[in-house]
């Protein structure tokens, strides 16, 4: 019944926005049409696209997903690329609930809770989604978070190749995914050549055809837009009327670092949220559709990394980030409200005491897969998730987890 609800609250979201959206298909449809035109002998097309054209700052995946809309009129196209979007939503509600079954599948989790936990999360996430998928447009987040949300899938089922395949579809969709990478780490550490060397390999594969074959197409990283008011960039001392030239590594750099620390203290959970954060607090931006990747990141968070049932910080976010645009009026304010999030947030699920079995956590660390209960006793997590079979323990029995 979570998932229905969950179908319609995305349904109905896309009806409001549908007709307003499509703010920035634009871009994906160029190169689209232009990574696809290379054949056709087009100068700027093919290999030379990003050369040619560096304001185009998504992923050669994105514009071959983008590309298979061409044939289509294009206001046909746009709703047909934004309905296909909005679907992906529910799908990684569906994807982080599995995930969290089977993270704690044999641990005493109730997965009654679990649902209701993805179902409340899920309201606050839905409306993000939207945002990015059906208001603006951006494929390349959608498909950066959708192989993400993969990526964790494959990490709690302790599958090396899958999670560095789907990490490597996400960075290749959006070069801000690069932030993500340290979920790797969370894997056994006998898996780490496997999982890095499949990622390393398909991001290389993705990407090196274009910079050997158009050198020119370095230019896309000094590609710069403007420091808005609003951006907690500001409130940090940067000035600069355009993006300094050591924000973008400096980005990358604070979204790993962040991220092997969460997987150092054992908070795989919190890996999503931290470099979402990182983009927030130095990006000189502030498209709303930027917290669609923290959404997912505290939903990761909400249904993985507690066992409250209410999932405080998916909504946390949503109003923070979002609903400030609309009641607070104030540029300065609104960036120290960002800047306030990600400080409070990022300390919170890095240092903050969560109830759970550490020692879990500790030998996850030693790299056991992470989630052998699975194999081990039997008893599939997507039956635990959906209620076919009762997990076992209650309340903080068995498995030691505060259930409130």
């Amino acid at each position: 019944m979570h998932l229905v609800l969950l179908a319609a609250w995305t349904v109905l979201w896309f009806i409001v926005v549908e007709p307003h959206g499509g703010f920035s298909w634009h871009y994906l449809r160029t190169g689209g049409e232009l990574i696809y035109a290379g054949a056709s002998g087009r100068d700027d097309g093919g290999l030379n696209l990003y050369a040619h054209h560096p304001e185009l700052q998504m992923g050669p995946i994105s514009f071959l997903v983008a590309g298979l809309f061409n044939p289509f009129p294009e206001a046909v196209g746009q709703v047909l690329a934004a309905a296909l979007m909005s679907a992906l939503g529910p799908v990684i509600l569906v994807l982080a609930g599995r995930s969290a079954a089977s993270y704690f599948l044999g641990t005493g989790t109730n997965h009654q809770r679990l649902r209701r936990r993805v179902l409340i999360a899920g309201l606050a996430f839905i409306p993000m989604w939207i945002e990015v998928a059906v208001r603006f447009g951006h494929l390349d987040d959608v498909l950066a978070l959708f192989f993400t949300a993969l990526a964790v899938r494959s990490l709690t089922l302790g599958n090396a190749a899958s999670t560095g395949v789907f990490l490597a579809l996400a960075v290749d969709s959006k070069p801000t995914a690069l932030a993500f990478l340290p979920l790797l780490l969370a894997l056994p550490r006998h898996q780490w050549p496997r999982a890095g060397l499949w990622c390393a390999g398909l991001v290389a594969l993705a990407w090196l055809p274009f910079f050997v074959g158009a050198p020119h197409s370095f230019a896309a990283t000094q590609f710069t837009i403007p420091n808005q008011p609003a951006s907690a960039l500001r409130w940090l001392g940067v000035g600069d009327p355009r993006t300094p030239s050591w924000d973008r590594p400096a980005q990358a750099a604070l979204g790993l670092t962040l991220g092997c620390l969460a997987v150092w203290r054992g908070r795989l959970a919190a890996v999503v949220l931290l470099g979402a954060n990182a983009r927030i607090l130095l990006d000189p931006s502030v498209y709303t559709y930027y917290t669609a990747s923290v959404l997912l990141g505290t939903l990761l968070w909400d249904v993985i990394g507690q066992q409250r049932l209410v999932p405080w910080w998916s909504w946390i976010g949503l109003l923070t980030l979002y609903g400030s645009v609309f009641v607070v009026p104030d540029d300065s304010t609104r960036g120290l409200l960002r800047l306030g999030f990600v400080l409070v947030s990022t300390a919170y699920v890095l240092f903050w005491p969560v109830r759970e079995r550490r020692e879990r956590h500790s030998r996850g660390r030693a790299r056991r897969p992470l989630m052998p209960a699975a194999r081990q006793g039997g008893t599939d997590e997507r039956q635990v998730y959906e209620g076919a079979v009762p997990a076992r323990g209650h309340g903080t029995g068995q498995g030691g987890f505060d259930h409130r």
